[in-house]
């Protein structure tokens, strides 16, 4: 979740929670987060950035390098996808929450001296299992990989992080194919239209602003793959964004980063889908990708038809891309 976006969100929930006598903003208790204090700080190295890892008071059950080595995992997922980690200084802040899982994580751009910046609720039972199937701090990162929108684009912040989570993580060989589309299969109806869809910018439903926007981002990936021959995908586009300076601490309109995807791939996929999309309903035929690619629902899961028309695009998105694994350093 990107928190810049959602002020006016906050104070509806405020004035709905004074209103029940229950005010108590854990989220800025003790002032907003990047002043939270801290116990401890450990140093994470991907490529050229640099992960500050804080740790509040409180304890786990867990290691501490059991916690580093997950924060790594995340960071090094979504450098190998976007060929570099998005900002060279970054600052996650992991507190302690009863319970187990992950409980919460939020990201914000351009506060306490760092391009980016993440709070992460961590339950104080949690289990390695919990780390090795979360999906909550590789989100998070995607964040720090696109510029901060006005409130109306929240589906495209949310919508990229929702799809390249999984995608980054299979490429980083945490995740195996048949999961990702499996879990895209079984998840993506959650973007389905509304009876009162007006378009993806002037609706803010939960399911339209994450799952809305990944439907978005898998037509979008889909459709440049399909008119460059397989050349190029969402992941060149997203790439050039950051290389032109798109990152969680700059404010820019939407058509400004869409135009630069756009150019990056020779298309003008990214800036017509979102004409016909930001305005007015238009549902994604999900079955007739599914189709396409040659992800077949098989039991609990899903199988692969390899003869599929767009079989090849199906795998090349999963693929570990040309520029290659970039792994923490030691």
């Amino acid at each position: 979740m990107k928190r810049r976006r959602l002020q006016s969100i906050a104070a509806c929930a405020f004035l709905f929670l004074a209103a029940c006598g229950l005010v108590a903003w854990a989220q800025f208790r003790g002032g907003p987060p990047w002043r939270h204090p801290v116990a401890s700080s450990r140093l994470i190295r991907v490529g050229d950035a640099t992960i500050q890892v804080d740790f509040g008071p409180g304890s786990f059950d867990l290691s501490t390098d059991a916690i580093l080595h997950w924060v790594g995992n995340a960071a090094s997922s979504v450098a190998t996808y976007y060929g570099r980690f998005p900002v060279t200084r970054d600052r996650v802040l992991i507190e302690a929450a009863p319970g187990r899982d992950i409980l919460r994580g939020t990201s914000w751009g351009g506060v306490g001296g760092f391009p980016a910046f993440h709070r992460m609720v961590l339950g104080e039972q949690s289990t390695q299992q919990d780390l090795d199937e979360d999906w909550e701090m590789t989100h998070e990162f995607v964040h720090a990989a696109f510029p901060s929108l006005d409130d109306d684009h929240s589906w495209i912040e949310e919508g990229l992080a929702t799809y390249i989570e999984p995608i980054a993580r299979a490429q980083r060989g945490m995740m195996r194919p048949e999961v990702v589309w499996g879990g895209m299969m079984r998840d993506m109806r959650k973007g389905d239209l509304g009876s009162s869809d007006k378009g993806l910018d002037q609706t803010h439903t939960w399911g339209r602003t994450y799952w809305g926007g990944a439907q978005f981002c898998l037509l979008a990936d889909v459709t440049i793959r399909e008119q460059t021959h397989n050349q190029k995908g969402l992941q060149d586009a997203l790439r050039a964004v950051v290389a032109a300076g798109g990152t969680i601490d700059k404010d820019w309109p939407l058509e400004k980063a869409l135009e630069i995807g756009d150019r990056a791939t020779g298309t003008h996929v990214l800036v017509e889908q979102y004409h016909s999309m930001r305005d007015a309903p238009k549902q994604v035929d999900l079955d007739g990708l599914w189709r396409r690619l040659g992800v077949v629902h098989s039991g609990d899961g899903v199988r692969f038809d390899d003869q599929a028309p767009d079989a090849d695009i199906r795998k090349a998105i999963t693929r570990v891309p040309a520029t290659g694994l970039i792994l923490p350093q030691p």
